[in-house]
């Protein structure tokens, strides 16, 4: 077997790797490379493999830097089915839409730019194409895609949905397995269940995102998110989260209402400002068999887990920027997490130089983006073409991650001892896989190595 991946590899965006099996291909994810304008138009017109030849696509989850290029996929010809879980193909109708309305932005921003046609990557017909061939499964549930290869989806605690694909095979008369870990959530988080523990396999492709450190106690989000409202309301400030549409808006809304339930915030209204936000937590609302226990009992003792008593999701534009002139103190929460489009650029501009305000950073935050920028409190901001002085508050509360940090990935990791498996190592930045590569080997895993992009390596 081969394994070439096209992205993810020494970077955490743009999730694509290519297996070669007995002949036949098939890709794990087909994500879309998140970053600098410039560098990912480039990196998201090429694809790195002709989607004509692939046999099958396996999906983890419905986020964008590992679904976001799908619709390209069938653009250039790929006619073969993508399998997923029934709550990833739902959420993928509505952000691949979503992505496909700033692609046709993006074109034609760069077409101005440039004084020539630059056509988008995609367009709504190629979503609705590519929404045709998906065939879904559910959670545990083994089934053949391709003469005797077959795949089992296990919770990845991740995101709605979001799988570890196990994939078995045979190959020289011996029954082989791979784990795609997809992206590795946390135990303990808020809405989903625990991801699931595997305990043997020959090859795993284990994503790296925080591989060189662990993130605060789950169990502190709340508190943490508690203390900078109260601190933000007594000085009169608003405070504005950037959030992924897709998972953190929703966990970042119940979260809000269980401090709302035992009374440790005061009243404070609460603005989702993202259409796309509003629409995929409709979808939460009709894959409740996804919740953990937890949810479960409090949507039993206090009905639906994402309304509040002073909540607002706004979807027509007007009501955004009506939003730009509330006096009091407020929550506004709005896409895009990484803060590179969307509607949280006019409200980051509009409070980042009012001391009262915050800043609440809640997702991780990739190279270059405006939200590593926040991250690293640089005095300056570039926001929509005009520079911005940075005196609101920042508060990063790591303890929102979605992603597992660096003890869950060990601990992953060491569930294979005895196995001892080839370990692949993605979706991660270059400190990032050099630490979890160093950790796992002094744990006794010695075949772990990093992927390079575009390099096949044989296992």
């Amino acid at each position: 077997m081969k394994i070439t991946s096209y992205g993810a590899a020494r970077e955490v965006t743009g999730s694509k790797h290519l297996l070669e099996i007995n002949g036949h291909r098939i890709l794990l994810d087909c994500g879309m490379f998140q970053g600098r304008r410039k560098q990912a138009d480039i990196k998201n017109r090429s694809l790195g493999f002709d989607p004509t030849t692939l046999d099958a696509v396996v999906l983890s989850h419905a986020h964008i830097d590992h679904s976001g290029l799908m619709p390209v996929l069938d653009r250039k010809g790929y006619n073969g089915l993508v399998y997923s879980t029934s709550a990833t193909r739902d959420l993928c109708s509505i952000m691949l839409k979503d992505s496909a309305h700033i692609q046709q932005r993006d074109a034609e921003y760069l077409s101005k730019k440039k004084r020539e046609f630059i056509p988008p990557l995609y367009k709504d017909i190629d979503v609705q194409e590519v929404m045709k061939r998906f065939q879904c499964a559910s959670y545990d549930h083994r089934f053949e895609i391709l003469p005797d290869i077959y795949v089992t989806f296990r919770e990845a605690g991740h995101v709605l949905g979001s799988s570890i694909v196990v994939i078995e095979y045979s190959e020289n008369g011996s029954n082989k397995r791979l784990i795609f870990s997809g992206d590795l959530g946390r135990k303990n988080a808020p809405i989903l269940k625990d991801p699931w523990q595997p305990t043997e396999a020959d090859t795993v492709i284990l994503e790296s995102t925080y591989g060189d450190r662990d993130h605060k106690p789950i169990e502190a989000m709340e508190d943490d998110l508690a203390a900078v409202i109260n601190e933000t309301h007594a000085r009169g400030g608003k405070i504005i989260i950037p959030s992924f549409a897709l998972e953190r808006a929703q966990e970042l809304i119940y979260s809000l209402k269980r401090l709302e339930a035992r009374l440790a915030i005061p009243f404070i209204p609460v603005y989702v400002d993202s259409p796309l936000a509003v629409n995929l937590t409709e979808v939460f609302r009709m894959h409740d068999e996804c919740f953990d226990g937890e949810i479960q009992r409090l949507m039993a003792r206090a009905g639906d887990p994402f309304r509040l008593n002073h909540i607002r999701y706004i979807q027509r534009v007007q009501d955004s920027i009506r939003l730009n002139y509330i006096d009091h103190p407020a929550i506004i929460i709005s896409a895009a997490g990484m803060c590179e489009h969307g509607r949280i650029l006019h409200h980051l501009k509009n409070n980042v130089e009012n001391p009262d305000n915050s800043v609440v950073i809640v997702g991780f935050q990739a190279k270059h983006t405006l939200g590593r920028r926040i991250v690293e409190r640089q005095r300056e901001l570039r926001i929509l073409g005009r520079t911005y002085m940075l005196n609101a508050q920042v508060h990063v509360l790591d303890s929102f991650s979605a992603h597992a940090g660096r003890e869950e990935l060990v601990n992953f990791g060491k569930r294979f001892k005895k196995s001892k498996p080839n370990i692949l190592l993605v979706h991660g930045e270059d400190s990032a896989l050099d630490a979890l590569e160093g950790t796992l080997r002094d744990e006794g895993l010695d075949k772990v190595t990093v992927q390079e992009e575009g390099v096949a390596v044989e296992v």
